[in-house]
C-alpha cells in the first residue's frame, strides 16, 4: 500500500491563534484592472493588507525615452483609460512649458471643456460600478446610458472613444466640426437632467448607506502621509484642488463656477458623495466653457511646429487635477527630439497605498466596499 500523509489544520481553539493569508486577485475585477491584495486575517477581521502591483506594467516611462514628443502622447493617454484626454493634456503642458510656447486662446478653452467632459465620463463609470460591487446592478445601466451620450460628442470631435489622441504640442489636432457646440450643449443638458437617478436610486438607498456610512474612514493625516489626492482626499476634509489653487488652462477665469466639493467624514459614503457632486460641478464648468467659446471669434487651435520638434535642454514639472486626483509630469530634456526622462506621478498609485492603513481592523465583508470607494484604475498604478 502507498503510505498516506495526514496534516492537522486545527483542532478546537488551537485554530483561533492561527493567522490566515488570503489572496484577493490577481484576476481582473471588472473595470479596475489586475490588482492583487494580500490579506492576513484574524478570524473575519483583516490584520494586515498589502496591495501587490505590477501585473499590468508596460514600461511606458522607459518607452517615452525612445519616442519623439509627438509620439509620447499615444503612450501617455492609456495609463488611466477612463481619463485619456486628461492624461494627454499633462504631457503636452509639460512640453509646452519647456518650449515656452503660448497656446491659442481658443485651444485653451477647448481643452478645458474637453477635460471636464472627460471628468464626467470618468466619474460616471465609478458612480455606476461602485453600487454594482455592493450588489446593486441597476445604477450601472443608467451610468452607461449617460456615458454614451457624452461619448458620442467626444468621438465626433476627436475620432476616438477611449483614447482620443486629440491634444497636440501647441494646441489641438483640429477645430470643432460644424454644429458641434450645440450638440455638446444638448448632451450636457441631457446628462444633467438625469443625474438625480444617483441621488434617489443610490444615495437614497438604505442598504447602500448602511454598507458605506462609517466604513473605511480615512483621516486627513493619512491623506497627507500617503499623498492621497482628488475626491478621495477631499472626502476626508482636505480642501485642495489644483484647478482653484494653482489654476492652469482657463480655470483661473472660472472661479465663480468651480466649486471644490469636500466632506469631513472620510468614509466610503463621503467619497461617493464627493464624486457625485464633483460630476455636477464638471457639467457646470462644461456649460461655462461652451458659453465662452461662443463669444470667441474664429481662430487657430494650434501652433505651427517644425518638422522635427526638439525641447531645449533643462527640466520642468507640470501637474494637473485629473479626475482621480493629482497627476504630475517631470520632464527632463537633453535638447534632443526625445525626452531624456519623463516620470509620471499618477493619482491611483498614491491612493491605493492608503489601503494598507484603511483595511486593517475592518471586516472581510467590508473590504470590497472600501476597495471600490478608492476609485482607482490599475493601469494608472503600474504605468
Amino acid at each position: 500500500m502507498t503510505p498516506t500523509t495526514q496534516t492537522t489544520v486545527g483542532i478546537g481553539g488551537a485554530a483561533e491563534s492561527t493567522d490566515m493569508v488570503l489572496n484577493i486577485g490577481p484576476q481582473h475585477p471588472s473595470t479596475h484592472g489586475v490588482l492583487r491584495l494580500r490579506l492576513v486575517l484574524d478570524g473575519e477581521r483583516i490584520a494586515r493588507a498589502e496591495p501587490v502591483i505590477g501585473y499590468m506594467h508596460r514600461g511606458a516611462e522607459k518607452l517615452f525615452e525612445a519616442r519623439d514628443y509627438r509620439q509620447i502622447i499615444v503612450l501617455a493617454n492609456r495609463h488611466d483609460w477612463l481619463s485619456a484626454f486628461s492624461n494627454e493634456l499633462g504631457v503636452v503642458l509639460a512640453v509646452e512649458r519647456m518650449l515656452g510656447m503660448e497656446v491659442p486662446e481658443r485651444a485653451v478653452w477647448l481643452r478645458t471643456l474637453l477635460a471636464e467632459l472627460n471628468r464626467v465620463l470618468n466619474h460616471l463609470m465609478f458612480l455606476g460600478s461602485y453600487p454594482l460591487e455592493l450588489g446593486g446592478i441597476t445604477p450601472v445601466f443608467y451610468a452607461f446610458r449617460e456615458r454614451e451620450v457624452l461619448q458620442n460628442v467626444m468621438e465626433e470631435v476627436s475620432g476616438g472613444r477611449m483614447h482620443y489622441m486629440f491634444n497636440r504640442v501647441g494646441g489641438l489636432k483640429e477645430d470643432l466640426p460644424a454644429g458641434w457646440p450645440g450638440r455638446a450643449r444638448a448632451a450636457v443638458a441631457a446628462v444633467r437632467s438625469r443625474m438625480d437617478v444617483f441621488d434617489d436610486l443610490v444615495l437614497g438607498n438604505e442598504i447602500f448607506r448602511g454598507r458605506t456610512r462609517g466604513v473605511g474612514v480615512l483621516d486627513a493625516a493619512t491623506v497627507h502621509a500617503y499623498g492621497v489626492s482628488g475626491p478621495i482626499a477631499r472626502a476626508s476634509g482636505v480642501d485642495f484642488d489644483l484647478r482653484r489653487d494653482e489654476p492652469y488652462l482657463a480655470y483661473g477665469e472660472l472661479g465663480d463656477v468651480l466649486r471644490v466639493v469636500t466632506r469631513q467624514e472620510g468614509d466610503c459614503l463621503a467619497r461617493f458623495e464627493c464624486l457625485l457632486e464633483q460630476t455636477h460641478t464638471a457639467l457646470d464648468l462644461a456649460d461655462a466653457c461652451l458659453d465662452r467659446l461662443a463669444e470667441l471669434p474664429p481662430g487657430p487651435v494650434n501652433q505651427r511646429l517644425p518638422k522635427v520638434l526638439k525641447a531645449p535642454e533643462g527640466h520642468t514639472y507640470a501637474w494637473t487635477e485629473n479626475p482621480l486626483g493629482i497627476n504630475g509630469y517631470y520632464l527632463v530634456s537633453k535638447g534632443e527630439k526625445t525626452p531624456y526622462r519623463l516620470k509620471l506621478r499618477s493619482a491611483s498609485f498614491n491612493n491605493v497605498q492608503a489601503l494598507t492603513e484603511l483595511l486593517p481592523g475592518t471586516l472581510v465583508a467590508d473590504m470590497v466596499a472600501i476597495l471600490g470607494s478608492m476609485f482607482f484604475v490599475v493601469g494608472d498604478i503600474d504605468k
